[in-house]
């Protein structure tokens, strides 16, 4: 499978080499680095310190471990679906976190990036669908426009010429009713 470009830069649409090592100098981008740093290194370091202990005490701590809390539940068990937990609650506290404060510093990055303008300029990219009910709903940017010469046609397209297709007219109607009559 080959992928064809366009034109000059990468073929997936992103910033090529240069404009991202301008892009990357910039002081808004330098802040949105440290703030995802901020969160994700701390939280990657007592999650791993979690679960070694987990394992750790499971391995040299068996009295312990195999101690029982009720019936036949025991500390190890209860570490064992913690660990499930806590990775839950990292990925909600991310979700906030980034919401709250890295999705400003990446609007701040792509508003630079534009007054960079060219290459440096972020692509336009589909927008992706959100999964929050707060969230605006807005209409895609390539519904409006139409497949271009040379351009394979979008999905929505086909479903709409076999949905045209298979309209049943009186004519079709009627045949189909007979036939099916006519068959048992």
């Amino acid at each position: 499978m080959t992928t064809e470009s366009s034109g000059p830069g990468p073929a997936d649409g992103g910033l090529d080499n240069a404009a991202y090592a301008r892009l990357r100098g910039t002081p808004e981008f330098e802040a949105l680095r440290l703030a995802f740093r901020r969160f994700v290194f701390p939280m990657t370091v007592a999650f791993l310190a979690w679960y070694l202990l987990y394992v750790v005490l499971s391995a040299y701590a068996r009295g312990f471990m195999g101690h029982k809390v009720a019936g036949e539940i025991n500390v190890a068990l209860i570490f064992g679906l913690l660990q499930f937990v806590s990775t839950f609650l990292i990925a909600w506290l991310y979700e906030r976190y980034a919401r709250g404060k890295l999705e400003p510093l990446a609007a701040e990055v792509k508003s630079g990036a534009a007054a960079m303008g060219g290459a440096a300029a972020a692509p336009a990219a589909p927008k992706a669908k959100s999964l929050t009910k707060d969230a605006p709903k807005a209409a895609s940017d390539e519904s409006a426009e139409p497949a271009k010469a040379g351009e394979p046609a979008r999905a929505e397209e086909p479903a709409k010429a076999e949905a045209e297709e298979t309209k049943e007219t009186p004519e079709t109607k009627g045949e189909a009713g007979r036939s099916k009559e006519d068959g048992e």
